[in-house]
């Protein structure tokens, strides 16, 4: 009996700890990816470490299989590892740390900083980079605007704030610029930016941040870098990493703006790792969950309700076409995932009309919710009148006789196009935009020859800014009064008589 109370005793005293560790082996290395022999209780997204003469270099677990574990490895020290090196499961997931700090840096897929500056966390928040978008009843519906400053968006296809917007086209007709453009003007609406570049060249990049830098924007902007140099790994993790900083600041309450350059390449990215994994290869090599691959991405923009804080996430994707075929997979993939479409057309790019925003192809399924009054007042039927003007003007060059409002119709669709011209990297305020889609709708340039408009849209917005300050200020705010018509009819009679018109 004592011997037994003695025992009992001893069993007693023994602290239940837990001791064991997930091991695994790695069998085969390649290409930035890896497969493990063990690890039988790791889950998807966990951090595993590989040893390698003494060092641990990072992976993450991506592929789930009966018999072994496919692992990303997270470094460019890919050729150090081998066959035969233990790794170890940590049971963390892949997360990114984030703070204020990180505002005006540039940071690899991981969040560490790549551009010679430390950051130094003063309350840093750890993100997960793969996290269950926001559901119904935690968002409102889209309502702001987010002013691009780029009159043909801000006019025909203006973007809300908490909405998801694809800049879509063939390579050379502007997107990026557009997107830059977008993030320069955000320097008086306190949206918080960031440009995730995935596989371009670093040289791009670098001059992105230099004209970001120039203007001012860089202090509100955060850069996330994986370049054309860098492994499919970091590719295919940069997206999910810039929306999981995006979340940061969105639970702050703050409204963001995230630009995703290109989608294409990221699901070029996820093919090469599917592949390489063997996973079954479907339409264009693609495996089968290719859609999800940017469905789970793009789901995260939103707009929260105002018992979470009110924030805001606004993703602008960036989608390359060959030869304007948006009938292709990728394309009609994120087409279907995001609420519209900014459409450039190579044709009008090649004519001069620049931004090349396609009129007619491009749309918002959130309309006018998201426009200011006094947009939605000048640029209702805008684009109506345009898609009008294109096909009477394709109707006209059979010949024969046009009546006085048909050449009208032609007329003003001529002048419209041109008022909608706007040169890169110089983004407008609401009241610059509406004085001129105003003059143009209602007659003021009828007499006006088309190699002028330029010339005359910038003497008008100069010469509102200078007289007429209240009005101005009215018209960035988004008001429309009883006499803002009448206004702004007096300006544009005074400016035809001013020293600011064209003789």
């Amino acid at each position: 009996m004592s011997l037994f109370t003695n025992l009992e005793a001893k069993l007693n005293a023994i602290e239940d700890r837990d001791n064991t560790q997930n091991v695994g082996v790695i069998i085969s290395v390649k290409d930035g990816v890896a497969l493990a022999d063990g690890l039988s209780s790791v889950s998807y997204n966990e951090i595993v470490e590989i040893m390698v003469d003494g060092q641990y270099i990072p992976a993450v677990a991506f592929n789930l299989e009966t018999d072994q574990v496919g692992l990303l490895i997270l470094s460019n020290q890919v050729a150090l590892i081998s066959a035969g090196c233990k790794c170890f499961a940590t049971g963390e997931t892949l997360s990114v740390q984030v703070g204020n700090e990180i505002l005006g840096h540039t940071v690899d897929a991981l969040g560490e900083s790549i551009d010679g500056h430390a950051l130094n966390y003063q309350e840093p928040k750890l993100m997960p980079i793969e996290r269950k978008a926001y559901g119904v009843m935690a968002r409102q519906s889209v309502s702001r605007p987010v002013k691009t400053g780029i009159t043909v968006i801000d006019a025909l296809v203006n973007v809300g704030r908490g909405q998801r917007e694809l800049i879509i086209g063939d390579r050379q007709t502007g997107k990026t610029t557009i997107a830059v453009d977008a993030i320069i003007n955000q320097k008086k609406e306190n949206m918080v930016c960031i440009y995730v570049s995935v596989g371009q060249k670093q040289s791009k990049t670098r001059q992105l941040i230099e004209r970001l830098e120039k203007a001012g924007a860089m202090d509100y902007t955060v850069i996330v870098s994986a370049s054309a140099a860098d492994n499919p790994s970091m590719q295919y993790l940069a997206p999910y990493s810039g929306v999981a900083i995006a979340e940061y600041f969105m639970e702050k309450g703050k409204d963001v703006l995230i630009i995703y350059d290109d989608l294409t390449k990221h699901a070029w990215a996820y093919r090469q790792l599917s592949l390489l994994f063997r996973r079954p290869p479907g339409r264009e090599a693609y495996p089968g969950d290719v859609f999800f691959l940017h469905s789970r991405l793009l789901e995260r923009a939103c707009q929260l309700n105002d018992q979470l804080g009110g924030g805001s996430i606004t993703a602008l994707p960036i989608i390359e076409t060959q030869a304007g075929d948006i009938s292709a997979y990728i394309p009609t993939n994120v087409i279907s995932i995001t609420d519209g479409q900014i459409f450039m057309e190579s044709n009008l790019f090649n004519s001069g009309i620049r931004p090349a925003v396609s009129p007619g192809l491009s749309v918002t399924r959130v309309g006018g919710a998201a426009q200011t009054k006094a947009m939605k007042k000048v640029a209702g039927s805008m684009k109506l009148e345009l898609a009008q003007y294109r096909e009477l003007a394709a109707f006209s060059q059979f010949g024969g006789d046009l009546d006085k409002a048909t050449q009208l119709k032609l007329t003003r669709g001529k002048l419209a196009t041109q008022v909608l011209v706007q040169p890169a990297y110089n983004p407008l305020s609401q009241s610059e935009q509406i004085i001129s889609i105003f003059a143009v709708n209602n007659g003021f340039m009828d007499e006006l020859d088309v190699n002028h408009v330029s010339s005359y849209c910038g003497s008008l917005r100069k010469f509102l800014t200078t007289y007429y300050p209240e009005l101005t200020n009215s018209l960035n705010s988004g008001k429309w009064l009883d006499e803002t018509k009448s206004d702004m009819v007096e300006v544009c009679k005074a400016f035809a008589n001013s020293e600011f018109m064209i003789k």
